[in-house]
């Protein structure tokens, strides 16, 4: 689905007005402000109910208005750029005098990426700036990869929603550090660890946890209303049967290697095979065991590596312990 010249044009005047913009990206909706007007910024986090030292993600139109919004950009971090934007990377760099620190947590490094959406590039265009983006949800709840799920969440909270369609990745964008000679990914997404060792020709930590404060390092996040519980995956059948016999209204996220089996539980979502398609449903597969009145989700792990580390690591901060636990 490609959003009318006219949408777009609206969306960029009320983005210039200082208002909020909820967008389309290849990852996830995005929930966008003027990343050079710190009240528009501030109003992010409002809405969200999201910690000002959390930092946002600042979306470029190109490459090439790299240095705009960073400083001493090393080669390395140029390397990834070239190679994978427009695209779900997000690129961790010293802050440039251009980004407010409210866009960055107060601090002095900055993400940034290129998105690779039609549509958020036309909105780039046409704004003609950065736009400072977090996903278009409450803070620490699923991300939103439809615009229906952005109202149905935010409302009228948000001064205009584009829709460009459903989005196409499904997780959020990898996270690298890239303000030194030795990179590394501090949130695993829709480039692949696999991809950007290729690219670099050397292997590549992941890190749970950082130096560097980035978005979706809270030990609760992507969580839906339901509590998830993680198992091995030959024991996710016995576990939501037995938690839906004990009163639990069950969801459960069915492996691939389980496809077809009968399950005594509430409601049933089977996961699919390929790690693509699974990141792409995997949020509209939490959103709707909530919708159908679950309140105990069972899933497993898939393998961690290509994009099942990004699976993987969505699920277990969705069955972090919640702020109230």
């Amino acid at each position: 689905m490609t959003a009318r010249t006219s949408d777009i044009e609206k969306a960029a005047g009320v983005l210039r007005a200082g208002g909020l913009v909820a967008f389309p990206t290849e990852t996830v909706y995005g929930l966008g402000a003027n990343a050079e007007d710190p009240a528009a910024v501030a109003r992010v986090f409002q809405v969200k109910g999201r910690p000002p030292s959390h930092p946002l993600i600042v979306h470029i139109g190109g490459a090439e208005q790299l240095g705009d919004w960073a400083e001493n950009v090393p080669a390395t971090a140029r390397l990834l750029a070239e190679r994978f934007w427009p695209g779900p990377l997000t690129l961790v760099l010293r802050r440039g005098r251009r980004v407010p620190l409210e866009a960055t947590g107060g601090l002095e490094t900055v993400a940034v990426r290129v998105p690779g959406h039609v549509v958020a590039l036309a909105l780039l265009a046409a704004f003609g700036g950065g736009v400072a983006a977090p996903s278009a949800n409450r803070f620490g709840s699923v991300s939103p990869t439809t615009a229906d799920h952005v109202r149905a969440e935010l409302g009228d909270a948000v001064d205009f929603v584009l829709d460009g369609g459903p989005c196409q990745v499904g997780v959020e964008s990898t996270i690298v550090d890239a303000t030194g000679d030795t990179p590394s990914v501090l949130r695993p997404g829709g480039v692949t660890r696999e991809d950007l060792e290729a690219v670099l020709g050397r292997p590549l930590a992941v890190h749970s946890t950082s130096r560097v404060r980035v978005p979706g390092q809270h030990p609760s996040h992507y969580a839906p209303r339901a509590r998830v519980v993680l198992v091995e995956p030959e024991k996710v059948v016995a576990e939501a049967e037995l938690a839906q016999e004990l009163g639990h209204q069950v969801g459960v996220l069915l492996p691939p290697s389980f496809a077809g089996a009968a399950v005594k539980a509430h409601a049933v979502v089977a996961v699919p095979a390929s790690m693509a398609a699974y990141a792409r449903g995997l949020y509209g597969f939490l959103r709707e065991l909530d919708q159908r009145g679950c309140d105990l989700i069972v899933a497993s792990l898939p393998v961690e590596e290509g994009l099942g580390l990004a699976i993987a690591n969505r699920l277990r901060r969705a069955a972090g312990p919640r702020p109230a636990e």
